[in-house]
């Protein structure tokens, strides 16, 4: 039977070792759980590793974090380090505090490692100087050496491997040019710590991994995911990409939720922390909304997963993020929620490690006759009486008022009369938002298809128009049948 899970992640620094003053306090010590307790989360995973500059436990077969930085440079890395020590010299481990305290508040404990970097080794080994990686069988016998000391020396219940944290957290565990031919390697490696972790003394543990959502991108990256899952080589999958921060409630994962179930294998939707990443012009960073978390929650329990994922949300955690934290845990929860969908774009920096997106979609000049089309999914239910009001949002750059841009979606031309023009705040010359009441039955539950033509434009002007946003706003009313 397929597990049921929420889990949230803390990568131990940013929330954690890199903004308490030392000595650390046990309270301190204990916030990364604490801060988490009281919501469905029942799972910690815990990032023991920064790439190739270290752990934040005391290894005895790896580098800690800050071992090779003396004297330090940066506060957060003499915080990290000196926090660490202050709880090692009153004989209390940091990793240990952590584990004792997720099991207190009853959450299972995972330790995540990034595969790709490995402290206090030979730098030419990593592929991001030229090596090739896990080809090295010092880099392998030194990872599986760091995973052996969690899985037997920590009471963990399980190990979780990060593979897709390169790039943008890590680098590759095979060079590009080695991946195709050498992928049995790392199916070689996942299955020893299987091995290792399932048959250490005492109780069985587990093996997550974190992979690509793109069944293409595993494959560049030399990972054989459907072997691992049809061999039972994992025991949990989480489909991720660290180049892409942004929420997805449209991620491609069909494919690794079909292929994980035919093995019982549990597929958990990573909710990723941003609605936007900071790369476009005239924008920064900013965190997801709960509408927006439960939308895309929405979505992934509709495409079969078996619970969510969350991390690097806004701290310290505040009430909406817990209420995040509390209603991801249960589908039915986020069903008749507000529900705001945006549909991701693609990566703004080009040679990104990135899988397919829709948006921007440039129309290059008008023509009636061609249309352009951008399909994406919805899990609720438009025959719902409790819906109160459903609209779409594009955002249209280049586009003038006496342009036609014809809007059709699953077929049916929304009205020109449902149209309402509202300048993007921040660049007023530029584009406008336009906003489209969704009466009737044209927003569908599950697979809808939204389709653009530019018609016409007003004489003297030839450029074309981008399509840079699209966004679905659905609003409930537990009342809204009664007041029919």
């Amino acid at each position: 039977m397929r597990k049921s899970r929420t889990i949230y992640f803390n990568d131990a620094r940013h929330y954690y070792l890199f903004v308490f003053d030392p000595p650390l306090r046990l309270e301190d010590a204990w916030r990364p759980v604490d801060e988490v307790s009281g919501t469905a989360v029942n799972t910690f995973v815990y990032g023991v590793s920064r790439g190739d500059t270290g752990l934040f436990f005391p290894s005895a077969v790896g580098m800690r974090f800050g071992a090779d930085l003396q004297p330090f440079q940066n506060a957060y890395e003499w915080r990290s380090w000196e926090n660490m020590e202050s709880l090692i010299a009153r004989g209390l481990d940091p990793l240990t505090v952590l584990i004792d305290r997720a099991h207190e508040k009853n959450m299972e404990f995972f330790a995540s490692l990034r595969l790709g970097g490995y402290g206090g080794m030979n730098p030419e080994h990593s592929v991001a100087n030229g090596g090739r990686g896990f080809l090295h069988p010092e880099v392998r016998d030194h990872q599986y050496a760091q995973l052996v000391e969690l899985a037997t020396r920590y009471a963990v219940d399980g190990v979780e491997l990060d593979f897709a944290a390169a790039p943008g957290g890590d680098t590759f565990c095979l060079a590009p040019e080695d991946a195709p031919q050498e992928a049995s390697v790392l199916t070689n490696f996942v299955r020893d710590v299987a091995a290792m972790v399932r048959q250490r003394p005492g109780s069985a543990g587990e093996v997550g991994v974190r992979v690509y959502p793109a069944q293409e991108l595993n494959e560049r990256a030399g990972l054989e995911v459907d072997t691992w899952l049809r061999e039972g080589l994992v025991d949990y999958v989480v489909p991720m990409a660290y180049s892409c921060f942004v929420l997805d409630a449209n991620m491609p994962i069909d494919w690794i939720v079909a292929a994980a179930h035919a093995s019982e294998i549990p597929v958990y939707g990573m909710l990723q922390p941003y609605c936007d990443n900071g790369q476009r012009p005239n924008s920064k960073v900013v965190h997801a909304t709960p509408a927006m978390m439960r939308a895309a929650a929405a979505n992934f329990w509709a495409a079969g997963v078996d619970g969510l994922y969350t991390w690097f949300m806004p701290w310290p955690l505040g009430a909406a993020e817990r209420l995040i934290l509390s209603e991801m845990g249960d589908r039915e929860l986020v069903q008749e929620g507000d529900k705001h969908y945006f549909l991701r774009r693609c990566a703004e920096k080009p040679g990104r490690f990135d899988y397919q997106a829709h948006l921007p979609l440039e129309i290059p000049s008008a023509d009636p006759q061609q249309r352009y089309e951008i399909p994406f999914a919805v899990a609720d239910d438009a025959d719902n009486d409790h819906i109160q009001h459903a609209r779409l949002k594009l955002n249209v750059t280049n586009l003038v008022t006496a342009d036609q841009l014809d809007v059709w979606l699953n077929g049916e031309r929304l009205p020109a009369a449902a149209r309402r023009y509202d300048m993007r705040p921040y660049d007023t010359f530029t584009g406008q938002w336009l906003t489209f009441d969704l009466a009737g039955g044209s927003l569908r539950q599950g697979a809808n298809v939204l389709a653009l033509a530019l018609s016409s434009r007003p004489a003297g002007f030839a450029g074309g128009v981008v399509v840079e946003d699209v966004e679905i706003i659905v609003e409930y009313d537990v009342f809204a049948a009664a007041g029919r």
